[in-house]
């Protein structure tokens, strides 16, 4: 069987094709040594998903990410990918997922697994430094505030923040639509929203938002 066409996204180290059913998919040049092409499932990976329905996303290969809900380290590992020439510090808060993470991490020198708690940026102040760009994944109730401390202690001026709200961890009676315009209207002032991303049809009651950070 043939390999699949490759055609370039966009982003440092990551490709798209076209699957035998017809779907587009990506995939990521491994940064391990030995390694070849990982394709990084949309339906597994909102950070995917987000690329697959056409944002720009702007993470470079020597940019400093701040990843907060990392898990086991799926897609921060395609994210490790496409920096190769910089790093990812990855916040998780459960143990056993960090044992994953750490194994994930193992052979990938620009990945910093951190065990801790996205709410208390305070408790990692020490091990992160001003970074370009924050991805936030974290079922919490409180995903804007958990965005804006970070980004108050982490995030360079004019850096950008890659919000996945998940609406029904928020606030399971109300409607999506009504979860996702609160959180975004508690990034005015702090943030200026560049784009509002559904994650249909990969991912049921989620929203991707791409901002900048204010001027202080």
């Amino acid at each position: 069987m043939s390999s699949p066409e490759l055609s370039e996204t966009g982003l440092d180290n990551v490709f798209s094709f076209i699957a035998q059913d017809g779907s587009k998919r990506l995939a990521t040049g491994n940064l391990v040594p030995g390694g070849e092409l990982r394709i990084w499932d949309p339906y597994h990976s909102k950070l995917a998903a987000l690329i697959l329905k056409g944002s720009n996303i702007p993470i470079k290969k020597d940019s400093l990410v701040l990843y907060l809900g990392a898990a086991n380290g799926t897609t921060v590992s395609h994210v490790s990918d496409i920096v190769s020439q910089g790093t990812v510090f990855a916040v998780e808060f459960s143990p056993r997922a960090m044992h994953d993470l750490i194994r994930v991490s193992a052979p990938r020198m620009n990945l910093i697994p951190i065990l801790a708690d996205a709410m208390y940026p305070d408790s990692y102040k020490n091990m992160v430094p001003e970074v370009d760009i924050i991805y936030q994944d974290v079922a919490q109730r409180d995903q804007a505030g958990i965005a804006i401390r970070n980004s108050q202690m982490f995030l360079k001026e004019n850096g950008f923040l890659i919000l996945i709200i998940k609406a029904m961890s928020i606030d399971s009676a109300r409607k999506s639509n009504d979860v996702f315009n609160s959180e975004i209207k508690k990034l005015e002032g702090v943030f200026e929203v560049e784009k509002i991303i559904n994650l249909e049809p990969f991912h049921s009651d989620h929203a991707a938002v791409v901002a900048r950070k204010s001027k202080m």
